[in-house]
């Protein structure tokens, strides 16, 4: 038997055909530059953005002048860090995350960093967690942002964003989370999380790619981070992509109108996986949670004695798509920064393997999957050395 079965949907979804249909007006009859208020083409424009935005802002509990629409998640996450970073600077340069946080993240508070900033990486449990106590220990009096991811995209653990929001809201600082492994994979409203700022990306919940969008709550004073022109209520400049932002509200609208539904369905896949994998095969870790605190969607297990890339390849023959960790390392021979912080050593991170289930997987593809990878690490196990003494052991 072989199938295409895909298990990377972490990485990103394919777009539905709903969605297809509500971006394909905008670009053929309704073309217009929103911008272009002075004629009928350019107003349609312009009105279906604010429609769109409405749906947005709906969709997680915002009003509809909260929500800005980026090219993509991590420019949301790098405006919602460097805008707060600048626009706060005569109060503080300190900021507070956690080592576990998306490239986009780190890679902003590394950048400021290298300006006079002041990052503290905060560590986390062996599940991925983030001790809220550990937060506020943290807080100076230069702490200007905390910014703290909702869910891993990695490993599946969900956050006490609730707690810590309550923290930052006690200290008067701004807080953001990264939001875009989420919608679509659990609840988000940004007044029951309490969070300043929020960030997602349409592409995780089968949107179109190159469009997301960062809540920034009423009252909040961020510097702009893309100058150039007056879109986005004068905060962020570029022609408004009308297609992508149709596509992106239709997407949400569908992933939150069926998320009960939706997230039984996945859970059911992801605990199959996960039992079978442990059933099946020995010497094997399930990275994160395993209780209600994980994604219903996630599952990332290490395997000793193998090589994560050599498990893909493998899984690849066979017509299965998985991964290794976030897409955005993917070019990376170094083990998951995650992995690494949860305390996994490196000889045992390298053998990662992550599958993310959809809302389409089905009970065939998660049988087909724990036929192929047992054999696959086995085969793989006994070209190791390592493997060789443990056999000779036991």
């Amino acid at each position: 038997m072989s199938m295409s079965v895909y298990l990377d949907n972490n990485a990103t979804t394919s777009l539905k055909k709903e969605v297809l249909d509500a971006m394909l007006p905008y670009y053929t009859e309704h073309y217009g530059n929103a911008s272009s208020k002075f004629y009928a083409i350019g107003r349609t424009a312009e009105q279906a953005v604010y429609r769109f935005r409405e749906t947005v802002a709906n969709a997680i509990g915002a009003k509809v002048n909260e929500i800005y629409f980026t090219g993509s998640g991590c420019e949301a996450d790098n405006w919602a860090i460097k805008g707060i970073a600048n626009a706060y600077k005569s109060k503080g340069n300190h900021i507070i995350t956690t080592q576990v946080e998306h490239h986009a993240v780190l890679g902003s508070c590394e950048f400021l960093e290298k300006n006079g900033y002041e990052v503290t990486y905060l560590p986390v449990d062996e599940f991925g967690r983030v001790n809220p106590a550990d937060v506020e220990a943290a807080i100076t009096e230069k702490t200007i942002l905390i910014t703290v991811m909702t869910a891993n995209n990695e490993i599946g653990t969900i956050q006490p964003i609730r707690e810590i929001s309550e923290i930052a809201k006690e200290h008067k600082i701004i807080f953001h989370t990264d939001a875009v492994q989420a919608i679509g994979h659990m609840k988000v409203d940004v007044h029951e999380l309490g969070v300043d700022m929020l960030s997602i990306s349409a592409h995780k919940f089968h949107g179109p790619k190159g469009v997301g969008a960062l809540y920034i709550k009423n009252g909040v004073r961020i510097s702009n981070l893309i100058h150039g022109g007056g879109q986005e209520r004068g905060k962020r400049a570029a022609t408004e992509n009308v297609a992508g932002i149709a596509g992106m509200a239709k997407a949400i609208e569908l992933a939150t109108a069926h998320l009960d539904e939706n997230m039984a369905a996945m859970q059911d896949k992801r605990d199959k996986l996960i039992k079978g994998i442990m059933e099946r095969i020995p010497y094997c870790r399930l990275n994160g949670p395993a209780d209600e605190t994980r994604l219903c969607n996630n599952v990332n297990f290490s395997f000793q004695y193998v090589e994560g890339e050599s498990i893909l390849m493998m899984l690849d023959m066979k017509g299965i798509a998985a991964s290794s960790g976030s897409a955005c390392a993917s070019g990376s021979l170094d083990p998951s920064h995650v992995l690494l912080a949860i305390g996994l050593p490196h000889e045992i991170a390298h053998g990662s393997l992550r599958l993310s289930v959809g809302e389409d997987t089905t009970d065939e593809e998660v049988a087909y999957v724990l036929e192929a990878l047992p054999p696959i690490i086995e085969r793989l196990r006994m070209m190791s050395p390592l493997y060789e003494e443990v056999l000779k052991k036991n």
